[in-house]
């Protein structure tokens, strides 16, 4: 339980902003992949993301954002989205933005 928690706190906080950023960049691959974005609940979208390694080295880490759940979250708050973000989402084809 002890190292569970030390590794969550050397996972360096991602910000809500950086979340969206990386929401809108899976959207982006489902929808260059698939043609559409009608995106399943439980779909999980792998996306290739910089990480800053102890070195200062960056590499490359697979990460899995469940879109699905996450384009759905953007919809259900689309009220407090910004106009910008709104903006991007329509500019991938999203609908309701």
């Amino acid at each position: 339980m002890v190292a569970a928690k030390q590794a969550a706190e050397a996972k360096p906080k991602t910000s809500r902003a950086d979340r969206f950023q990386q929401g809108l960049a899976a959207l982006a691959a489902f929808a260059r992949r698939e043609g559409h974005v009608r995106v399943p609940r439980p779909h999980k979208e792998p996306l290739e993301v910089p990480v800053a390694g102890p070195g200062g080295e960056d590499t490359v880490e697979v990460v899995h954002v469940g879109l699905g759940a996450w384009l759905n979250n953007q919809k259900a708050r689309r009220a407090k989205l910004t106009p910008g973000q709104l903006a991007q989402l329509a500019e991938h084809g999203v609908e309701w933005a």
